[in-house]
């Protein structure tokens, strides 16, 4: 599938999910084998070092992508989380060890058969979705493997279900993908998408293999590539920044992030 490598050379998507104050709580991500990087963008784990004294929030930002989850000390419970047009926030427990999948923006629903849509913006258990791959996940999985150890299982687990997937590959749709991206999320979705088919099939191949609408994953892409830019408080109150992005007012552009973040831009960037 040589057209989905310029996914993940154009869009490398951000989770800024723990701060330095949370000196117990880690973040990693790990990539997967070579012959996997186009579909799997990573492997991840969040846990604590040690039990906190409180309850942790873990805040879920917009990134496009689609994940597999679950707790590596119960990998029976497994859950895929969909395409979110916003924040998300999960209430957890003081002591915690999650282990995840992000798949690059249409490879949940190729490799799955899956229709991105009916996961929008919402989680939903991995055995009603996929029940091969929760019941792998159960079996394979366990509480004494370091993610290092996951990774090897994972990628030979993945390396045989892509050998055995019928990828539908259209290449209207993934070029569009491809101008948003190169875009930074920048486009007129009636103008600059123009790749051979109607707007209305378009939408509907972004519904499928996206969860959400052309202009929904533009506004996602716009808000990763802010992240990836690090702006200073300075430079965001210069108000040059939201016009570069496409937007015509700072309170659009403030109210966006905020949805997308749970927090305005200058919280998000503060030293």
């Amino acid at each position: 599938m040589k057209i989905s490598k310029q996914i993940r050379q154009l869009y490398k998507p951000i989770q800024p999910t723990i701060k330095q104050s949370e000196k117990n709580v880690t973040y990693q991500e790990i990539v997967p084998n070579q012959s996997l990087q186009e579909f799997i963008y990573c492997y991840w784990q969040l846990k604590t070092e040690k039990p906190l004294s409180d309850q942790f929030n873990y805040k879920v930002v917009a990134d496009g992508c689609i994940d597999i989850f679950f707790e590596l000390t119960n990998p029976k419970e497994s859950f895929a989380m969909g395409f979110c047009k916003r924040y998300t926030e999960f209430p957890l427990e003081n002591s915690f060890n999650y282990i995840g999948i992000r798949f690059l923006p249409t490879m949940f629903p190729q490799i799955f058969n899956f229709n991105a849509s009916e996961l929008s913006n919402r989680f939903e258990n991995l055995n009603i979705i996929e029940p091969k791959t929760a019941e792998f996940i159960a079996k394979r999985i366990n509480e004494s493997q370091n993610l290092k150890d996951i990774k090897i299982i994972f990628d030979e687990y993945f390396q045989q279900k892509i050998t055995e997937t019928n990828f539908t590959i259209d290449k209207r749709l993934y070029r569009a993908i491809e101008i948003i991206l190169e875009n930074f999320g920048v486009v007129n979705i009636k103008t600059d998408l123009n790749t051979g088919i109607s707007q209305r099939q378009l939408q509907r191949l972004f519904k499928y293999y996206i969860g959400d609408t052309a202009k929904t994953f533009s506004k996602v892409v716009q808000f990763q590539n802010i992240l990836r830019a690090k702006p200073s408080n300075q430079s965001l109150k210069s108000n040059k920044l939201f016009y570069d992005i496409g937007y015509y007012d700072q309170a659009h552009f403030i109210k966006d992030f905020k949805n997308f973040y749970g927090v305005t831009p200058s919280k998000a960037f503060e030293k």
